[in-house]
C-alpha cells in the first residue's frame, strides 16, 4: 500500500523566472530544515537539455512515537536525490526526488514539473505529485499518514520559499532596470549569460555552500560522481518515470 499525492498550481510568474529561482531557492527562511546541497552531475546534450544530480542533506524532527523504530545514535539526517530536465525548447523543468536513507522507516518518491503555461500569460503550471511508503511491518499505514501530513506541510515550506526566491530576483531585475542605458547594455552582454547559469546551471555559490564537517556527506558525493549509473544520463534520470502507478 502506498499513499499517492497529487496537486496542481498556478505561480505567477514566468517560466524563465521561476527556474531561475528555483536553482536559487536556499537558503531561505521557510526551508531551515534544508543544511546542504551540493551539484554532483551534470551535463547539457545535443538537443540542450540540461541533466542535473543533486544531493542534498535535510532534517526532520522526529514526533515521539517513531522514536522507537529509530535506533539509538542513529542519523536524523536523511540525504535527498534530485535529479532534474530542462527543457528550454519545450518550456519545462521536471524533477524526481527520492531518500536515500531510512528506507525502512518511509520512503518518499516526489516528482515535480514546471511547465509554461500556454494558457495565461506569464503564469507556470506546477504540477506536483508524491509516492509515500514505509517497510515496518505492521504500522506502515499509520507511518504513511504522518509522512503524507508531513509532506503536506513541507510543501507549504517549499512554495513559500520560491515565492521569497522569486520576489528577491524581481527585486534585482528592478534595481537593473534603473541603471543607466550605457550599463544596461554592459550588464545584458553579460547578463545574458549569467542568467542562463542562473535558470539553467544554477547559482554555483549555492550549489558549494555546505556544512561539510559531515565525512558520509562526502563520501556519498564521490560515490555519486564516479557511480556508473551515471552513464549514460539517460540511465542516471531513468527514476524520472513514474516509480509507481
Amino acid at each position: 500500500m502506498v499513499k499517492y499525492f497529487c496537486s496542481n498550481t498556478d505561480i505567477r510568474s514566468t517560466w524563465d523566472h521561476v527556474v531561475s529561482a528555483f536553482w536559487q531557492r536556499y537558503p531561505n527562511p521557510f526551508s531551515t530544515h534544508v543544511l546542504t546541497e551540493d551539484v554532483v552531475y551534470r551535463e547539457v546534450t545535443a538537443d540542450h537539455r540540461l541533466f542535473s544530480r543533486r544531493l542534498l542533506l535535510k532534517t526532520n524532527r522526529l514526533p515521539r512515537w517513531a522514536e522507537p523504530f529509530f535506533p539509538a545514535g542513529m542519523s536524523r539526517s536523511v540525504y535527498i536525490v534530485e535529479d532534474s530536465i530542462v527543457d528550454p525548447v519545450n518550456r519545462s523543468l521536471t524533477t524526481y526526488t527520492w531518500n536515500l536513507n531510512h528506507t525502512t522507516l518511509m520512503s518518499v518518491e516526489e516528482r515535480c514539473v514546471f511547465q509554461d503555461s500556454v494558457e495565461q500569460p506569464a503564469t507556470t503550471r506546477l504540477r506536483r505529485e508524491a509516492w509515500i511508503s514505509s517497510g515496518v511491518y505492521g504500522f506502515s499505514r499509520p507511518i504513511q499518514e504522518f509522512g503524507l501530513a508531513r509532506f503536506k506541510s513541507n510543501q507549504v515550506k517549499a512554495m513559500k520559499g520560491l515565492e521569497y526566491a522569486l520576489s528577491n530576483l524581481q527585486g534585482t531585475y528592478a534595481s537593473a532596470a534603473q541603471s543607466t542605458e550605457s550599463a544596461r547594455e554592459r550588464e545584458r552582454e553579460k547578463g545574458n549569460g549569467l542568467f542562463l547559469t542562473a535558470a539553467i546551471c544554477g547559482n554555483e555559490e549555492t550549489g558549494t555552500r555546505s556544512r561539510r564537517s559531515h565525512a558520509l556527506h562526502s563520501l556519498l558525493i564521490h560515490a555519486f560522481i564516479y557511480s556508473p549509473a551515471l552513464s549514460p544520463v539517460a540511465e542516471a534520470l531513468a527514476p524520472l518515470h513514474p516509480p509507481r502507478s
